[in-house]
Order: structure tokens, then C-alpha cells, then sequence
């Protein structure tokens, strides 16, 4: 199998990739794109099935975009999330870690995605706007009525905010939706391309009272947003890091890991693993609001977190005054184009932590010498671009300690993974 739920038929003259197929079964399959050295083809009818084989929760399950493993157990899903990690370090990074790290996951696959974007289209063709995620083989949005995956209330939201977009006036003006679950309120930010009339801001307010939801319109870009209900002044968002006693604030657009349970428990773990204790400088980089950079504050003599949004930047600062955190600095700084002659560069630290983008951590490798950390903990999204940058520290005199999956995102194809480094000889 490939880690993103297809099967792999290896038939006479051409493997097949059969999405919905699992090893171990007879099944039935139409090809559907023919390409040069294998076929894409759909899953008709399953003759045998796998033990692993479980029965989708989702009724739209193979059609939205957004879940691709609903059929397999969260096990199988983690051991394929797990393998595909492997097969990265091995074949891009040509390198094997000296151990296998526990995998992190929630205690329930379901119902745990704080964050989303949702795209809205008024189709006219089917009577109703349609509110969800895009299909999984076409641009379309997904004709679905509640999705299992989003964090309550929202799961059961998809089918009320398709009936309220449908009575506005602007409803073929309105494109998507963020979302974003606290843990002291839900917030819908509306991205609305008309000024919305009276009669639909009275809708949109009654909607967020009658869910008991924050209700803000964003016109333009993120500085837009404002509050359409309540009309009070309003504490802003917040989650809890139990384990250090913080609180941390943010923005609905914010960037925050979507799984809070998963949250959590990475946060503990990758500073754990980093072994931080009172003497050492500690440097965050790409730190968002403070999610990794505060809790190693408690341990660390002092940490810098270095991220390229300022707004976060600000953000974050604001989460350590609010938390009383004084040995925690942050800046601003474009780490795609770093060029090692920046002062928190050149100063150095004992820990590192890196929790980058899909494209990974290339500049921040390449000047890996003069950061000269003795122990790093790398976050990644991409196992692809983290094995990529495996092999360059490795290459610059790093062991691969450890690593391991966080299945941050349960029957998707996406693997988040955590991997370890040290060098006993560090510069002097």
C-alpha cells in the first residue's frame, strides 16, 4: 500500500494503484488514468476482505478530499504513517534512525479538528450552497451535510450554514469560511466579497446566537476581520498547555496544530526528548504564537523564537506577558533566507528546535555550524523535506537518535513526524 490509501496491483504489463484497496485482498478495480509506467484505477468491489478493513463513518468517505484512510483501522493507518516516514529517511536521507520513537496520537480519532478552512459554492444546478472540503479527485466542493472529523459544534454545522449562505443575499459572494475551536468559544470568520446588507447581518448575528458562536466578517485581507456578534467586547481565543501551566492566545486566522489532545501531548514529548534543563539557551525556530518556545521557558535558562509572520511574532509576545514568562525573546526573520550572519545566528545555542513548514529547514541546516546546538528536535509535516535535511545534518556530523510519527491528522494521508539529533562534539 501507499500511505495515502491506495492499494498497489502489481498486474501483467503495469502495477495499478487502487485507491480504497488494501494488501491482502481480492477486489475488483475500473481504471480510470493510464499513465506511462503504472494506472490509477477506482475501487469496484471488494471480493475478500483485509482483517484491517473497517466500515467508513463518513458518508461521503472516497469522495471528499479531506479523509483517505476512513476504511482502514487507526492502527493500519498509524503503521502506514510509520512506513512511509521509513521509507523517506531510507531513500532520500539515506539514513535510519538508531531507534523508533512511540508513535503520538488521541485517544479518539474523531471529532478532534479544531482548525479548517471550508470552502462555500452556491450551486444552483443542486438547489443549495454547498459548505465542506473539495473533492477528492476534482475542484468540486463536496456535496456533504456534517462532517466527522471537525471538533463539535462544528461536525454537525455543515448542513445549518449551507441553509444560512442560502438565504443571504450575498450568498455567490461568500467563498469560505475559517474556523477555528477554543478552548472558551468557536469562532466562524466569513470571507465575504460584497458588503453583506442589514438583513444579512441580522441572519449571520442570529445564527452565532443560536449556536452559541462568534460570528466576524473578513471584507479583505487578515487586518479586515471584525466581530459581527456578539456585539460585546470579547476575551480572545485560548487553549491550555496543562502540562506547563499556560494559556495561550491566538487569532481564528492563526496557525495552531489542528488536534489539541495531539497538541498537547507533542509539545510534552519534543521537549522532553530535547532535555532541557536551567542551564541552557534554547533557540525556536519558525515558533508561530509561542506553542513550543513557552513551555521549553519553563525549563531553559532563556529561549529565542525566530518566526517570519510578524503578526505572530507579536502574538507570541503578547502569550509570554500574558503567561509571566520573562526569559522567553522573540524576532522576526524570513528563515527561508537566512544567511547565517544574523546575531542570533552567530550567538549560538545549547537546544534546538525546528518545526518548519512543508518545504523544511533548508537555510537553517546549511548553517547548522555556527548554530552549533549539541541536540536538536525536529518537527515535521513532510517526511520528505525532513529526510532531505537528515541527510545534510548527518553529513555535517549529527546522529539520527530517534524518530517517529504524530498522527496529528487520523485517516488522512498526512504525516507529521518528530525526529531527534545529537552531536557530542559540538564547537567550542
Amino acid at each position: 500500500m501507499t500511505h495515502d490509501g491506495r492499494g498497489v496491483a502489481d498486474v501483467p504489463g503495469k502495477k495499478v494503484f487502487v485507491a480504497g484497496a488494501l494488501v491482502g485482498e481480492t477486489v475488483r478495480f475500473l481504471r480510470r488514468k493510464k499513465r506511462r509506467s503504472f494506472d490509477d484505477a477506482e475501487l469496484v468491489d471488494v471480493l475478500e476482505a483485509s482483517d484491517s478493513r473497517v466500515e467508513p463513518r463518513c458518508a461521503v468517505f472516497g469522495r471528499c478530499g479531506g479523509c483517505a484512510l476512513q476504511h482502514i483501522t487507526p492502527e493500519e493507518q498509524r503503521a502506514l504513517k510509520q512506513q512511509a516516514l521509513a521509507d523517506a529517511l531510507a531513500r532520500i536521507g539515506k539514513v535510519d534512525p538508531a531507534r523508533w520513537l512511540p508513535p503520538v496520537f488521541a485517544d479518539d480519532p474523531w471529532r478532534y479538528r479544531r482548525r479548517a478552512r471550508l470552502a462555500v459554492k452556491d450551486v444552483p444546478g443542486k438547489g443549495r450552497v454547498l459548505v465542506g472540503f473539495r473533492e477528492r479527485h476534482a475542484p468540486y466542493i463536496t456535496d456533504m451535510h456534517r462532517c466527522e472529523v471537525l471538533e463539535a459544534p462544528l461536525d454537525s454545522l455543515i448542513e445549518p450554514l449551507s441553509r444560512l449562505i442560502g438565504a443571504l443575499s450575498i450568498r455567490r459572494r461568500l467563498p469560505q469560511i475559517e474556523i477555528a475551536v477554543a478552548d472558551n468559544a468557536t469562532e466562524l470568520v466569513f470571507r465575504v466579497l460584497d458588503p453583506p446588507t442589514a438583513e444579512d447581518r441580522q441572519r449571520l448575528a442570529a445564527f452565532g446566537e443560536t449556536y452559541g458562536l462568534r460570528v466576524s466578517l473578513q471584507p479583505g485581507g487578515v487586518d479586515t476581520i471584525t466581530t459581527l456578534y456578539p456585539s460585546a467586547r470579547l476575551e480572545p481565543l485560548r487553549y491550555a498547555l496543562p502540562a506547563f501551566d499556560l494559556c495561550i492566545e491566538f487569532r481564528a486566522t492563526d496557525f495552531v496544530q489542528v488536534n489539541a489532545q495531539v497538541n498537547r501531548r507533542m509539545v510534552a514529548f519534543a521537549v522532553d526528548l530535547l532535555e532541557v534543563d536551567s542551564s541552557h539557551a534554547v533557540l525556536d525556530l519558525y515558533c508561530g504564537i509561542g506553542n513550543f518556545t513557552l513551555p521549553l521557558a519553563r525549563r531553559a535558562a532563556r529561549v529565542l523564537g525566530v518566526e517570519g509572520d510578524p503578526r505572530q511574532v507579536e502574538q507570541a509576545r503578547s502569550n509570554a506577558r500574558l503567561n509571566g514568562i520573562d526569559n522567553a525573546e522573540f524576532s522576526s526573520a524570513d528563515l527561508a533566507a537566512m544567511d547565517g550572519r544574523e546575531s542570533w545566528c552567530e550567538a549560538g545555542c545549547d537546544r534546538l528546535l525546528l518545526d518548519p513548514a512543508r518545504s523544511g529547514a533548508a537555510e537553517v541546516v546549511r548553517h547548522i555550524d555556527t548554530l552549533a546546538p549539541e541536540r536538536i528536535v525536529y518537527v515535521s509535516c513532510h517526511p520528505g523535506t525532513l529526510a532531505r535535511d537528515a541527510e545534510r545534518l548527518v553529513a555535517a556530523g549529527y546522529t539520527l537518535d530517534a524518530a517517529g510519527i504524530i498522527d496529528m491528522f487520523p485517516h488522512t494521508a498526512h504525516v507529521e513526524s518528530i525526529a531527534v539529533f545529537h552531536k557530542s562534539n559540538k564547537k567550542k
